[in-house]
C-alpha cells in the first residue's frame, strides 16, 4: 500500500456532514435546476451523495422536505425584505410596502417553484405569519385601522408575499406565441374580444409573451392599482 504524504491529506476535502439544513438547501438547488417533479427522495440523496435512507433522519418523508423548503425560501424573502431601503411607513407606507412586496419577488423569481409548493400546504408556517404580521405593522403606521388592514390582506392575499395564480399560465414565449396565433386563426369568431386584445398585445409588443402571463410589468401594475384603491380608502376614513 502507497503510504498517505502531506500533501494527500492537504488536498483532500472534508466531509461536511449531513443535517437538516443540508438536506433543505440541496432540495431548494434540485427545484430550482431541474423542476419541482424532480424532488424525491432518491434524487434529493443523490443529490447531497448518501443513500435515501440516510435522510430520513433528518426529514421523516417527501412532505416534510415540502415543508422545509418552503422554510428555506421564507427565510431568504425576510432576509431580503429587511435589506429594503424605503421611508418609514408613517411617512410613506406605500413606497414602504411596494418595496418590500417586490423584494420578495425577487426571491421568488429565483425559486418559481415556491408558490406552488406555498399553496399545497395544510399548516401556516410561523414565517409567513411573520411577515404578514409586518404588513400589518406597516399598515397599522400608515394610518390604517386594523378593520382596513385585516382587508387590505384579503385584497393583497399571496400577492403581498411576491406572487399570484394567473388565469393562464404559458409556457413559455414560443408556446404562447404559437398558442395565441393558432387562437386569432381559428377562433376570431367564436372569442372575438381575447382574439381582439391579443392582436393588439402583438401589435404593441411583437416580441413579448403573448396571453396572461405573470410578468413583472404586469405584476407591478397590479399592485400599484391595490395599493392607490388603499391609500383611497384609508384618507376617506382617517
Amino acid at each position: 500500500m502507497t503510504p498517505r504524504t502531506d500533501a494527500d491529506e492537504l488536498t483532500e476535502q472534508p466531509r461536511v456532514p449531513l443535517s437538516r439544513r443540508r438536506v433543505l438547501r440541496a432540495a431548494v438547488r434540485l427545484a430550482d435546476r431541474d423542476g419541482l417533479d424532480s424532488l424525491t427522495m432518491r434524487r434529493l440523496a443523490q443529490e447531497v451523495g448518501v443513500e435515501a435512507m440516510s435522510l430520513y433522519h433528518h426529514v421523516a418523508n417527501k412532505e416534510a422536505v415540502f415543508d422545509g423548503v418552503v422554510e428555506v425560501v421564507l427565510e431568504e424573502i425576510t432576509a431580503a425584505v429587511d435589506e429594503v431601503e424605503a421611508p418609514p411607513p408613517a411617512e410613506d407606507w406605500q413606497a414602504t410596502l411596494r418595496a418590500r412586496i417586490l423584494a420578495a419577488r425577487k426571491v421568488l423569481l429565483r425559486h418559481p417553484w415556491a408558490p406552488q409548493v406555498l399553496e399545497t400546504r395544510s399548516t401556516t408556517s410561523p414565517l409567513v405569519i411573520a411577515y404578514y404580521d409586518d404588513v400589518v405593522a406597516i399598515l397599522r403606521a400608515g394610518g390604517f385601522s386594523f378593520d382596513l388592514a385585516h382587508r387590505a390582506l384579503h385584497v393583497l392575499g399571496s400577492r403581498a408575499l411576491g406572487f399570484t395564480q394567473e388565469l393562464f399560465q404559458p409556457g413559455g414565449a414560443q408556446a404562447a406565441d404559437a398558442e395565441a396565433a393558432a387562437m386569432m386563426e381559428q377562433m376570431a369568431d367564436r372569442f372575438p374580444n381575447i382574439v381582439g386584445m391579443l392582436a393588439d398585445a402583438v401589435h404593441d409588443d411583437p416580441d413579448g409573451t403573448l396571453g396572461f402571463c405573470d410578468d413583472q410589468f404586469e405584476f407591478e401594475f397590479a399592485l400599484d392599482l391595490i395599493l392607490e384603491g388603499l391609500e383611497r380608502r384609508r384618507a376617506a376614513n382617517p
